[in-house]
């Protein structure tokens, strides 16, 4: 039996992704949907192998010191392999928005449905590094996969705004990056995080010029993860990109940023005022993405938005370097975050993406309109969903680490996200429907949105399984 290991997992993926590409460019009759179920049965075979992997967990010595194989890697791979299979049948559906957007577009659907693969491979690397020139070097996969992702629908100028916005801001953002790795190396003379460790515990570094350079790192992780104030690409990003890949974005790409933001921090705290830097930037995060979504129509910037306040949560956790908190969010995220965007596409195929395209839903798509009533709750927060202990877990935390400003901000802007995230479920529900024609849904959609359903129903109640899985 030949025996697998955790580096297996990222090649299968990258093989799967270019043979997608490649069969795509010289199979011009196969069907494009093909090559998203062929990504989605792949992913899934890759995922199901994920846990037949080899015992040891451990950081690997030579060629390999620059990637680790421990539990919070391996769990965010399966995160990460997840949301890219949800994500392609979520594209599947978005397809026939593309093509009506732009006939010409359809004749490179192949390419779209095998870029998410690419990006996937990157986020499972990223996830695993260790050593700052392997985070730049994934982070690079990721990010450039998904400028093109974002400007898809070439003749679409919102599209292509957005395109701009997003390499303009992410190639300023890897600047500061790198620019903060150069300072890093230059007092320590190391890029691997657990030897930068040992530099700062060491007492014989120049802090003026570590902390310097930790700055300019996190400015280059706060564009990733969209902290204030570095969020600005966000709303229009979010709102010009195709449905399913400000999905992707939204969760996929802030997950593995936060992953690196608790392995960075990690040597960083040791730095002095660090962790009241990241106190600060989570006030200001949590404040902004509430205020600003409570004014938006548009559901896409309304989650665009949000997804700055929940970036801002996260901080919290990340503050009080609280990892299984963190972890628990995200998946929670995760959850509700994908559902709302695999209904929208559904929905706005037909009444467009304004809050009130959702009127009168419940009429004449119940069981959408149940499903969006889920991901809206679970979004704000109510109990008996996986979002209230999402956000339960991050406030014990803070707590804990008796960070009451965090808490009282906290407690008060989740009061702002029960008036936005609930506009929508005043809309479908007392709004009278101005569009009375059925809408119909996949099978496979269908049990994609049951099955998460189910999950943010059951992690509301019992949230041990992912608590515990980091422990394993």
């Amino acid at each position: 039996m030949i025996a697998i290991r955790a580096p297996h997992l990222e090649i299968a993926v990258l093989v799967l992704g270019i043979t997608i590409l490649l069969l795509e460019t010289f199979a011009a009759k196969i069907a494009k949907k093909t090559f998203a179920y062929a990504g989605v049965v792949g992913l899934t075979a890759v995922l199901v192998a994920s846990f037949f992997l080899e015992s040891s967990t451990q950081q690997a010595g030579g060629f390999w010191n620059f990637y680790t194989a421990d539990a919070l890697s391996i769990f965010f791979k399966r995160f990460t392999l997840v949301t890219t299979i949800i994500v392609l049948v979520m594209m599947v559906d978005y397809a026939p928005a593309l093509r009506k957007a732009d006939e010409s577009t359809s004749a490179n659907l192949g390419e779209f449905f095998s870029l998410p693969l690419l990006t996937c491979a990157g986020l499972m690397y990223l996830v695993s590094a260790v050593d700052f020139i392997f985070i730049f070097v994934s982070l690079e996969l990721v990010t450039i996969s998904f400028f093109v992702l974002v400007s898809f629908p070439r003749r679409n100028p919102v599209a292509l705004e957005a395109g701009v916005k997003y390499l303009i801001l992410g190639a300023l953002s890897t600047g500061f990056l790198v620019y903060g790795i150069t300072w890093i190396f230059g007092v320590t003379g190391e890029t691997n995080l657990e030897r930068i460790t040992a530099a700062f515990s060491s007492g014989k570094i120049d802090n003026h010029a570590a902390t310097f350079g930790a700055v300019l790192v996190l400015v280059g992780l706060g564009f990733k993860i969209a902290a204030v104030p570095f969020q600005m690409w966000v709303p229009d990003v979010y709102q010009g990109a195709p449905t399913p890949i400000t999905a992707f974005l939204s969760v996929a790409s802030k997950a593995a940023g936060f992953v690196v933001l608790l392995r960075v921090l990690q040597p960083f705290l040791m730095l002095p005022n660090m962790q009241r830097l990241v106190v600060l930037i989570a006030l200001l995060t949590v404040v902004y993405g509430n205020l600003a979504a409570l004014p938006q129509n548009n559901l896409k910037r309304l989650l665009g938005y949000s997804s700055i306040a929940h970036a801002g949560y996260l901080l919290i956790g990340v503050a009080c370097f609280d990892g299984r908190a963190v972890t628990f969010y995200l998946v929670a995220y995760l959850l509700m975050t994908l559902l709302s965007f695999a209904i929208l596409i559904i929905v706005a195929q037909q009444t467009g993406e304004e809050i009130s395209g959702f009127d009168g839903l419940a009429k004449r798509a119940p069981f959408l309109a149940f499903a969006m009533l889920v991901a809206m709750a679970s979004l704000a927060g109510l109990p008996f969903t996986a979002g209230f202990f999402g956000k339960f877990f991050i406030f014990v935390s803070a707590i804990a680490q008796k960070q009451t400003a965090l808490v009282a901000v906290g407690i008060v802007t989740v009061a702002c996200g029960f008036y936005y995230y609930l506009k929508v479920v005043r809309a479908m529900y007392w709004q009278p429907s101005t569009n009375d024609n059925a809408i119909s849904i996949s099978v496979l959609s269908r049990a994609i949105m049951i099955l998460l359903i189910i999950a943010t129903i059951v992690f509301g109640v019992y949230p041990q399984p992912i608590l515990e899985a980091l422990r394993r």
